[in-house]
């Protein structure tokens, strides 16, 4: 299932500048619920379906990583998930499975054999 941008409401999401909403690294989640409350629809998480980032198939991983890129929380968010060992899920634009940050979502099946020359 691919996922897509909700529909325009007649503002551009502009991300608000960093140093204006800086966080700490190391903050509490509801810290991190106070500035996402502030920020409203500049925070990815709160603007897109939340499916977007608990998502099964390795494109719609890489999709959902791209989307945190242009958070103000970004840091923040990533460093809560690595504090709490969050179980799966994009947070702060890395994947974690099974509390551990992932460097990508190996699709379903078997691993190959031979590597593939590219």
């Amino acid at each position: 299932m691919r996922f897509k941008a909700p529909s325009p409401s007649g503002t551009d999401l502009i991300p608000p500048d960093p140093s204006e909403n800086s966080l700490p690294a190391h903050t509490a989640l509801s810290d991190l619920d106070e500035a996402i409350e502030t920020l409203g629809t500049a925070v990815p998480c709160r603007a897109y379906d939340p499916e977007v980032f608990f998502a099964e198939s390795p494109e719609d991983v890489e999709y959902a990583k791209s989307l945190c890129q242009t958070c103000p929380l970004r840091e923040a968010c990533l460093a809560g998930a690595v504090d709490r060992r969050e179980p799966w899920g994009v947070w702060g634009g890395e994947l974690f499975v099974q509390g551990v940050v992932v460097a990508r979502k190996r699709p379903r099946g078997r691993p190959r054999k031979n590597t593939v020359v590219a």
